[in-house]
């Protein structure tokens, strides 16, 4: 019973670390964000992200070193994957701009991973060969770690299909409307044309004054 929760604490406090490492925000029109993380140097960062919802599905991103060079810039992407290696210990600043867009409101995923992926507490302390349930967990996290990554990217594709199936709709929506406002338009107009093809046009009162 012991091994069992201690192995439960083990995977809760590895989920913690890795949830922290992901963040979904709004980016208004004309809007720009910035976040830092301190990173030591020789230190391995991988910075991810993707446009989940608005507009073009497009951003511009920056990463930039603690002395302001720029490490890494795109312009209007929907998704990408950058890592590199800290030449110097410092803050390093990503930004995320809409600044070239003026009514799209998006969200955007971003994941910020710095340093290596640490063993399970206690695990590298050891300095005797694991034991059967010591193996177990570290199997057991590796796993984990790979279905939280393809969970979050299913995640991110099914919001961004659906968000793309939401507007398909409207969009539909409003030409079905529009489709329907003409063709009303447009039988009202042949109907009124006709009745005048039918109606018999009266004699004015002066032509009919002059004939007696």
């Amino acid at each position: 019973m012991k091994a069992n929760c201690w192995l439960s604490l083990l995977l809760l406090g590895f989920l913690k670390t890795i949830l922290a490492t992901e963040l979904t925000f709004e980016l208004p029109d004309s809007s720009k964000e910035c976040f830092y993380e301190e990173i030591k140097k020789n230190t391995t960062a991988t910075l991810e992200y993707q446009v989940v919802t608005g507009g073009q599905y497009d951003v511009d991103v920056e990463l930039e070193d603690p002395r302001g060079s720029v490490m890494y810039k795109k312009v209007k992407m929907q998704f990408d994957s950058h890592t590199f290696v800290s030449a110097m210990t410092g803050i390093y600043k990503v930004c995320f701009s809409n600044e070239f867009s003026t009514f799209s409101h998006k969200i955007v995923y971003m994941d910020f991973q710095v340093g290596e992926e640490q063993p399970l507490p206690g695990i590298g302390d050891h300095v005797t060969v694991l034991t059967q349930l010591e193996s177990s967990a570290q199997e057991i996290h590796k796993a984990l770690n790979t279905i939280i990554d393809y969970q979050t990217h299913h995640r991110l594709r099914e919001a961004q299909g659906r968000k793309r199936a939401e507007d398909l709709n409207e969009r539909v929506l409003w030409w079905s409307i529009m489709e329907a406002i003409a063709i009303l338009f447009i039988a009202f107009s042949q109907v009124f044309i006709l009745k005048n093809f039918f109606t018999d046009k009266k004699p004015t009162s002066s032509y009919t004054t002059l004939k007696t």
